[in-house]
């Protein structure tokens, strides 16, 4: 009976069918999230993909990010914008809650006043699906599960969300050569036929973080979902600003950026850069040994550096630290490389110094001069500089007496 019924029913079910579509060159695109797995610095993460699709040629963007928040969906924007090279002029959109406060009785949408924003410096209007309705953007429901089955199988194994990011972007161009089913053109020639139409981009970038006011405690840091950055010592501002990033913070004082570091996404971290403590040390030697900066760095020092630490604290009457942490500051403004290989000349020059480490690196940075090629049997160009010739007109004379 059960059969039966079942039979019956599905003879008169009717197919869900849809409305084929068809778009103006550079008028739609569509946007959405999807997650995929990856393997980062050798653990396993779920990581939010950004997919950005252009409605006329099918042209993809896909961006690989921690989080799906408003920083992540301002950059994936501006990246997909710049991937494109122009801006459509509408784009749709499922009902984000980065972008949508809340709809409205009769369909419309209250959108977010930073989304408002980001549209206004873009130039592009936005479009919203009927909530439950993804099908209404369904070329980039099919682009992100698109994105997932061909450039994320299998599993990427990478160092860092940048090195991710870099094989999905090269994947993205290597996709324009695709030619899509039923459609004359690649993706790549139906995207130079749509470039023209595109919106321009705009003079300067949208600054797309999010400002947190903030205040530095007594260990010379600021605090932001949990996670302590730090700031240098010596200016230890009591009125900061953090500016979140989907991949890194900054940290202004006045508009003027004071400490960068990458941004963590764990819980009760401490994240520190060893060079914002370096003049505090120096004023405060006996902390040298414990201080956690200096510890989680020195783990990752080269042999050179123990080496002459050991010999600085053998030979300078107890002043050892502070010379050492001299040769540290040379850090500030040297790259890592540049500055171990300093500190190994030093050690083989026999001048286990600060000045030493220093006049090394000068030599490291500054090319040999060439020396001028000289002839012995030409005399030098320069050698009448500044010298008269002689008159011999005086000589005609003696003649003229003869």
């Amino acid at each position: 009976m059960r059969r039966y019924i079942g039979s019956r029913q599905q003879g008169t079910k009717k197919r869900q069918v849809y409305m084929p579509l068809e778009f103006d060159e550079g008028m739609d695109g569509q946007v959405d999230w999807g997650e995929a797995q990856a393997i980062i610095a050798g653990v396993e993460l779920t990581v939010q993909l950004f997919v950005m699709r252009l409605c006329y040629s099918r042209k993809l963007f896909v961006r690989a990010f921690p989080t799906q928040r408003q920083e992540a969906f301002f950059e994936g924007h501006i990246h997909a914008f710049y991937h494109f090279q122009g801006i459509p002029h509408r784009l749709s959109y499922d009902n984000l809650k980065v972008a949508v406060q809340f709809i409205l009785r009769k369909g419309g949408r209250q959108e977010q006043k930073a989304f408002v924003a980001f549209r206004s410096h873009h130039l592009f209007e936005s479009h919203y699906c009927t909530p439950g309705q993804g099908h209404e953007k369904g070329r980039v429901e099919d682009g992100v599960g698109f994105s997932r089955r061909r450039f994320m199988v299998p599993v990427p194994r990478v160092d860092s969300f940048e090195e991710l990011n870099d094989h999905l972007l090269r994947a993205c161009v290597a996709d324009d050569q695709r030619r899509v089913d039923r459609q004359p053109m690649s993706v790549g020639e139906a995207w130079r036929r749509e470039k023209p139409y595109l919106l321009p981009l705009p003079d300067h970038e949208y600054k797309y973080y999010v400002a947190k006011p903030v205040v530095l405690n007594g260990y010379s840091q600021v605090e932001f979902e949990t996670n302590r950055y730090s700031v240098p010592t010596d200016q230890a501002y009591r009125n900061l600003v953090l500016r979140a990033y989907p991949f890194r913070v900054d940290i202004a004082h006045m508009n003027n950026v004071i400490a960068s570091h990458p941004r963590c996404y764990g819980q009760e971290q401490d994240v520190l850069d060893p060079l914002h403590y370096l003049s505090l040390l120096e004023q405060r030697p006996g902390a040298f040994e414990h201080a956690k900066p200096i510890r989680r760095w020195r783990k990752e020092w080269p042999p050179a550096y123990e080496h002459l630490l050991r010999r600085l604290q053998a030979d300078k009457n107890g002043q050892g630290v502070r010379e050492f942490v001299r040769v540290l500051e040379l850090h500030k403004e040297h790259p890592p490389n540049l500055v171990a290989r300093a500190i190994e000349q030093a050690l083989e020059y026999g001048c286990a110094h600060a000045d030493g480490v220093r006049l090394c690196l000068h030599q490291l940075l500054e090319p040999e001069m060439r020396r001028p090629e000289m002839s012995w049997t030409e005399p030098p160009p320069w050698a009448s500089v500044g010298e008269q010739a002689p008159d011999l007109a005086c000589y005609d004379r003696l003649l003229e007496r003869v």
